[in-house]
């Protein structure tokens, strides 16, 4: 008599791992993560991908002509679309021409995923044909890069890449990925099984020191806000917090070149754009005023220019999700970590709590300063508060 045994039920998609190639598993972690474009240029370390990327139509490859062409693409897609970057090149040649936009993408704090090709594991260290240590090369060039030596841990590093390069501060990632890797056959991890166990960028910011802040702009007489990208970053509702707190309080506002189009540059409050290549009404407020509010910014030296002669008579408030960019170039005096759309709406909540008395006098005296050369910080529109 045989023994009946119970058949094995299909395990389920949503919840069970499935068995595939680590090529596969490129494949779909980028459509599990909602890819719908990325750039690239192929190279015989990253054919098994290639291979696959030609087997759906859920994710569409655009072909560059050069690595470094291919991350500058991904750069532009970032910026316009809000979403991460994502770029495939092979080995060696095409890794390092990846140097420059990763590092352009860390400069300007842009979410970009380049996954590179590698030799094969048991080549690493032997000078094997197109090989160069990627993750060395690329280490100061990106937010954090991976090696994958084992297929199982693939798909999990993938998506941990996707994790880290659009929270906190967004910037470049980078998974390098042996040829044999993307052959093996592994078990794939989707995103929401993955959740990562040292990177978590503090986003609340601290209540006594955003109290501390708004108590301080309420009190200024020469006061200015002074926006970065982080504050593009952050979405649509910092940009709109940010708006509405600029105009509640009547104060003068400019920007880095990053942060253009926060603000409105109509809006009679705008000063124009920040730095050497800014305006004279901007920079000399920047210079004379006694409250700065530096918003998703971090005091560029093409914004500071000589630290020690840089707005030396202010009070600063320095919001920023990156606790390595607070007091790293400008010692500031009420520091607030966290993201800025969160920090601004408790900023907003804090000041109409206080519906502080501002000294009006003195901000109408602050529009129509006169600045060395006779001309006023802000436009003869400009509108000073009532």
């Amino acid at each position: 008599m045989k023994r009946q045994t119970k058949a094995r039920q299909a395990p389920k998609p949503e919840t069970d791992g499935r068995q595939m190639t680590g090529a596969e598993m490129v494949v779909q972690a980028l459509i599990d993560q909602g890819v719908e474009h990325f750039f690239g240029y192929p190279g015989g370390a990253v054919l098994p991908i290639y291979d696959e990327i030609i087997q759906t139509d859920k994710v569409r490859h655009i072909l560059v002509r050069h690595e470094q062409g291919a991350g500058h693409a991904a750069e532009g897609y970032a910026r316009s679309t809000g979403k991460p970057g994502v770029v495939l090149v092979t080995s060696g040649p095409g890794a390092t021409n990846m140097v420059t936009p990763l590092t352009d993408a860390l400069m300007d704090s842009i979410p970009l995923v380049c996954l590179t090709g590698q030799v094969p594991t048991h080549l690493i260290g032997n000078d094997a044909f197109q090989e160069c240590d990627t993750v060395g090369i690329t280490r100061p060039a990106t937010k954090h890069n991976w090696l994958v030596r084992d297929v199982n841990d693939l798909a999990r590093t993938i998506h941990e890449a996707f994790y880290v390069a659009t929270h906190g501060r967004p910037g470049p990632v980078l998974v390098d990925i042996p040829k044999d890797v993307q052959f093996a056959t592994g078990t794939y991890v989707r995103p929401e099984e993955v959740e990562h166990k040292t990177y978590h960028p503090q986003v609340k910011g601290d209540d006594r020191a955003i109290r501390a802040a708004v108590e301080l702009i309420a009190r200024a007489k020469r006061p200015i806000f002074y926006t970065g990208g982080g504050v593009i970053n952050s979405g649509p509702k910092a940009t709109a917090f940010l708006r509405e707190i600029v105009r509640l309080a009547g104060y003068p506002v400019t920007s880095t070149l990053m942060g253009l189009g926060a603000y409105p540059a109509a809006d009679p409050q705008w000063l124009g754009m920040l730095g050497m290549h800014g305006t004279y009404e901007a920079n000399n407020a920047m210079h004379d005023c006694d409250v700065m509010v530096c918003v998703g910014a971090r005091f560029d030296d093409r914004i500071t220019g000589r630290i020690n002669a840089f707005s030396p008579g202010s009070k600063k408030i320095h919001i920023d999700i990156d606790p390595s960019s607070i007091n790293k170039n400008i010692h500031v005096d009420i520091p607030i970590i966290g993201d800025v759309a969160n920090v601004l709406a408790d900023m907003l909540a804090a000041w109409k709590a206080l519906d502080p008395k501002l000294d009006k006098a003195a901000h109408k005296a602050w529009w129509a300063r006169s600045t060395v050369g006779g001309r006023a910080i802000a436009s003869p529109t400009a509108r000073t508060p009532t």
